[in-house]
């Protein structure tokens, strides 16, 4: 399809966009869009899918459509990288995907059964092991991708631990555990040990994110939503202190805690 076609259309499809992108990284096409690689724009994709995500938690569609544009942008970009190189397009792309929905859905597409939503995650866990040659436990916890977010990756780990029998008989087991971390913490910064407080530290988070998850709590958002909170806080702090005509940063942590105090209460 010719620029002058495209540019005559009222509205434009998906396959609207490949054409677009042939052209952009065709020759006599965009210098910047034609010098791109997959890991020139791998943390363009992740900002994409973050600001998709962000539309989502403030039930702002308009973002979420123009967003999934982006989103799709990338796909479409990485499809046609890999196609120029002789890998793969952008129909093997869909290939596989229709193929792996088909594939782990066999209560739809064949004659499996199944009673409920839970016995359909089983199932697709089981089919995924099958298909990724996950033959023990462990295979199944390297198969969580190491490129999670961390909190994120822990719950996903701990979670398929437990499928082996991994796990705390009851909630009380994963209290004490955070609070046996938090002492390894408390004791390797009193012997002033860099190395031993990163450990011990990293051995924390992940006691709480899985303490979170036998609470049914998403630690990631758990974490997000105090982030949000901390920043509404502190702002109401520093009003408050402004209002006094003082500067936050020159209070002392005195002043700084009673603001704070009455920051929560209002």
């Amino acid at each position: 399809m010719s620029v002058e076609t495209l540019l005559k259309k009222d509205n434009y499809t998906p396959d609207d966009l490949r054409e677009i992108m042939e052209i952009l990284r065709g020759e006599g096409g965009c210098p910047w869009d034609r010098e791109q690689d997959h890991k020139s724009i791998r943390n363009n994709f992740i900002e994409e899918v973050y600001e998709v995500v962000e539309g989502i938690d403030t039930d702002d569609d308009a973002i979420i459509k123009e967003e999934l544009g982006d989103v799709l942008l990338q796909v479409v970009f990485h499809a046609r990288i890999a196609e120029e190189a002789g890998k793969y397009n952008l129909d093997d792309v869909a290939d596989g995907i229709c193929k792996k929905l088909i594939l782990r859905h066999p209560h739809i597409f064949s004659d499996v059964k199944v009673k409920d939503s839970a016995e359909v995650l089983k199932n697709w866990d089981e089919i995924k092991k099958t298909e990724k040659s996950q033959k023990s436990y462990t295979d199944t916890l390297k198969g969580v991708s190491a490129s999670l977010p961390a909190l994120v990756r822990a719950s996903k780990i701990k979670a398929k631990a437990c499928k082996a029998g991994f796990e705390y008989p009851d909630i009380s087991g994963a209290v004490d555990k955070v609070s046996e971390e938090f002492s390894e913490v408390k004791a390797e910064i009193e012997n002033n040990n860099a190395e031993g407080i990163k450990e011990e530290i990293g051995d924390l988070l992940f006691a709480v994110a899985n303490l979170a998850r036998m609470c049914g709590v998403n630690a990631e958002e758990a974490l997000y939503n105090t982030n949000n909170k901390f920043i509404d806080r502190f702002e109401k702090t520093e009003n408050l202190a402004r209002n006094n005509g003082k500067d936050l940063a020159q209070l002392n942590i005195s002043e700084k805690i009673e603001l704070w105090n009455t920051a929560k209460k209002l």
